[in-house]
């Protein structure tokens, strides 16, 4: 059977909410996950299951994966203006911690559904000069 099958993951975007967080109780990090926008991704897997069936593989399997296949989380550091509804500044300092910067994926609001990784690199370009100015006074 594997001879004659194909793999496909698909993915969509996990939308913001607030109610989602990673916490910090004692020695435990919890996470507080609820999956959204799950309507679209239904329709995702209907649309390409019956494109699948139309090429001529009549067998199809399908397993949502959970929290932990978390490979693209983003937007657990959520960044503005008002320290009092995020952590971070617009260039990703910390509201609370002055030599605190944060230049990965939590900054994000979202991920797109798509690889942050070079919006990763591309973010960590935008703060540089600010970090660096920083730093020197």
């Amino acid at each position: 059977m594997s001879a004659r099958s194909i793999d496909i993951y698909l993915t969509t975007e996990d939308l913001p909410s607030l109610d989602n967080r990673v916490r910090v109780d004692g020695d435990r990090i919890i996470i507080d996950w609820t999956p959204t926008n799950l309507a679209p991704h239904h329709e995702l897997v209907r649309r390409v299951t019956r494109a699948v069936r139309k090429s001529g593989y009549p067998l199809i399997f399908t397993q949502r994966m959970g929290i932990e296949t978390n490979s693209h989380m983003c937007g657990t550091a959520a960044a503005g203006h008002d320290p009092g509804s995020s952590v971070l500044d617009p260039m990703c300092r910390s509201h609370d911690i002055d030599n605190l910067w944060v230049a990965d994926s939590s900054f994000f609001p979202s991920s797109a559904a798509l690889n942050p990784a070079l919006t990763i690199g591309a973010n960590a370009l935008r703060i540089a000069p600010a970090l660096a100015k920083a730093t020197k006074s």
